[in-house]
């Protein structure tokens, strides 16, 4: 058993070891650097007033639907302001890592 162990260990300690991204994490982070991050602050704002909105109108179920929307544009967010600071493209172009 602990054999199995430390053969899975080296196998998970040298799958990537220069650490590069996929081409799909690529192709993402292309597409995402280029949006603006204020674009999901507004997204998620906006999707918080029209919850407030859902709610004042008594459309309870439809509120908390639209309600749940704030937190992943937040996600987003902070994922695209990671790929424009830590991306690929650093390491392509000679930075850290």
């Amino acid at each position: 058993m602990e054999q199995s162990v430390n053969d899975l260990k080296n196998k998970a300690d040298n799958f990537n070891p220069q650490q590069k991204e996929g081409p799909v994490a690529k192709a993402i982070e292309e597409y995402t650097a280029k949006l603006p991050s204020d674009l999901f602050l507004w997204a998620a704002l906006g999707s918080m007033a029209v919850s407030a909105t859902l709610k004042i109108m008594k459309k309870d179920e439809e509120a908390l639907f639209v309600g749940q929307w704030p937190a992943p544009f937040l996600l987003l967010g902070l994922y695209n302001k990671i790929v424009k600071v830590e991306g690929h493209d650093k390491t392509d172009k000679g930075g850290r890592r």
